[in-house]
């Protein structure tokens, strides 16, 4: 199951993590954002042990937000070494996602 990510986590599972990290940055009232969190859910049962797959409800955490600018979501952020390394804005294929994740492996 994917992390629930919060202003005061993130640096510890996201910035220090010595895996790859996917963060979703999404709201209860996004459509989109709906359509996308089965496919973060499916990603974390299937990169358990390899990446951290968490999500970050923008309107709960305005610190992290602010700081990654996040304007539109579902936004996705790809991390490596505490890092941006790639991104995601808007509705994405389970294939992409996942091709991007394996690209920080």
């Amino acid at each position: 199951m994917a992390l629930e990510l919060t202003d005061s986590n993130f640096e510890e599972l996201v910035l220090k993590s010595d895996k790859p990290v996917l963060v979703d940055f999404w709201a209860e009232w996004c459509g989109p954002c709906r359509q996308v969190a089965p496919i973060v859910e499916e990603l974390s049962k299937e990169f358990e042990g390899k990446a951290v797959i968490g999500k970050l409800d923008v309107d709960s955490n305005f610190d992290v937000t602010s700081q990654f600018g996040i304007r539109n979501i579902p936004t996705i952020l790809f991390f490596k070494g505490g890092e941006i390394a790639d991104k995601q804005v808007g509705f994405a294929p389970k294939e992409t996602l996942a091709a991007k994740l394996e690209a920080l492996m």
